[in-house]
């Protein structure tokens, strides 16, 4: 992750094709917001399986933690897939 000299926002120079914008939070600073299924589609076609590339999103990239302003992931789904999944 690098930080981008404007404002300080933590962007990954190799995620961005899959860059969907930012997250607000009241009393935080904006973070950036990149589509999870966007980062495991680079990685595949870069040359990983599916379960390489999950396996190496998991540890190297939503492990990394790189303070509070370190990006989040977005899964787009139906919010009721969101609810069943949450409950498991």
């Amino acid at each position: 992750m690098t930080t981008d000299t404007a404002g300080g926002l933590m962007v990954s120079p190799s995620l961005e094709h899959a860059f969907v914008g930012t997250i607000m939070r009241y009393g935080a600073e904006p973070i950036a917001c990149y589509d999870f299924d966007r980062v495991i589609a680079g990685y595949m076609a870069d040359g990983m399986t599916e379960q390489q590339a999950l396996e190496f999103f998991e540890y190297n990239v939503l492990g990394a933690w790189v303070g509070e302003r370190t990006p989040c992931f977005l899964r787009q789904m139906p919010l009721a897939q969101a609810l069943e999944e949450d409950e498991a």
